[in-house]
């Protein structure tokens, strides 16, 4: 049996201007949350990483139109 999904590559280090990981792109939390989370809330923060790691602001939640 495989381990949990993991991003980690062995590059530990926190940018101190994003507070990412450069190695796997995780915020300081969601690497220390990362063993009690489950595999489908690990594999939703993993899509999102090739995004954060390129220097992509996130998209910003959608917002409803006025009348």
């Amino acid at each position: 049996m495989s381990g949990a999904s993991t991003p980690c590559i062995k590059v530990c280090v926190i940018d101190p201007v994003s507070k990412l990981c450069e190695g796997c792109g995780r915020t300081l939390a969601e690497i220390m949350q990362w063993g009690r989370l489950s595999e489908t809330e690990r594999r939703a923060i993993m899509v999102v990483l090739p995004e954060r790691l390129a220097g992509k602001p996130p998209e910003p939640p959608a917002r409803h139109a006025r009348a």
